[in-house]
């Protein structure tokens, strides 16, 4: 439990004191009165103060006052746009499952992995399940590929030294040149597949979504038994990603290569 002895850290606990001090007024606030609102002295207080600051959590003007740093405006549009982001997709997947008749996936990154968040499945007996919750590597997956494709070329190379590459099926990836290779291309053409990578007889297709930052916010895929898969999904599947991407406030609209 977060309250139990010897879970929390001193100084962690004293830096969110000072941010909630600073919080509760709508003006910037001088140390005297960060020390008198939190009880901590004045070393300590301009200590971790100044590591908040270097961090971009706060923020000090000219008259050495301080105010809440434009870094936790930032991480706030992010997490605003995480709590959307299932409520804004779930609908467009929906309309996609009942289009395709197969899974419609919705997944994010986290470190060297995916993490499935949502997911849409038809009412037949075969489809592909993934369960929410559920991690596979980022090399093994559609959206996977292009989420390192989004990463850059030095990043792609640092997730195969970190990861080896490791097989999954006959068909993964396991070879850097090749990554770099698919993921580039993939990145550039607005989609990627998935060839029975991850699991064999399985086959995605998978496009990347964008928040109101340009950044990529998460990734929507669908999955069928391979035999199932088809191409054609891609414009579909293109058209209902720059979709989800506008309401979570990108304004560019993402193009694809013919497949």
């Amino acid at each position: 439990m977060p309250n139990e002895p010897g879970t929390r850290v001193q100084v962690i606990d004293r830096a969110a004191g000072l941010l909630d001090a600073i919080a509760r007024y709508s003006e910037p606030v001088s140390l005297k009165v960060l020390m008198a609102e939190t009880g901590l002295h004045a070393s300590t207080a301009h200590r971790i103060l100044s590591s908040l600051m270097q961090n971009g959590l706060v923020e000090k003007d000219q008259d050495n006052l301080y105010r809440l740093g434009l870094r936790l405006v930032q991480l706030g549009t992010r997490l605003h746009s995480k709590l959307d982001l299932r409520a804004i997709a779930l609908p467009v997947m929906e309309r996609l499952r009942d289009s395709f008749g197969e899974s419609v996936n919705l997944s994010i990154r986290e470190g060297d992995q995916v993490v499935y968040v949502e997911r849409a499945t038809p009412n037949r007996m075969m489809h592909v399940h993934q369960v929410v919750g559920s991690r596979a590597p980022l090399h093994v997956t559609a959206v996977g590929k292009l989420m390192l494709g989004a990463a850059g070329t030095e990043a792609c190379s640092a997730y195969a030294r970190r990861t080896n590459l490791p097989a999954y099926t006959a068909n993964t990836i396991t070879v850097l040149p090749r990554l770099l290779k698919e993921a580039s291309s993939a990145l550039e053409n607005g989609y990627a597949l998935d060839d029975e990578e991850a699991e064999t007889g399985v086959g995605c297709i998978g496009v990347l979504l964008y928040d109101g930052t340009s950044q990529v916010a998460a990734g929507l895929s669908v999955s069928a038994p391979i035999e199932r898969r088809d191409i054609r999904w891609v414009e579909s599947l293109v058209n209902a990603g720059n979709a989800i991407s506008q309401s979570l406030g990108f304004r560019t609209v993402r193009s694809r290569k013919a497949p």
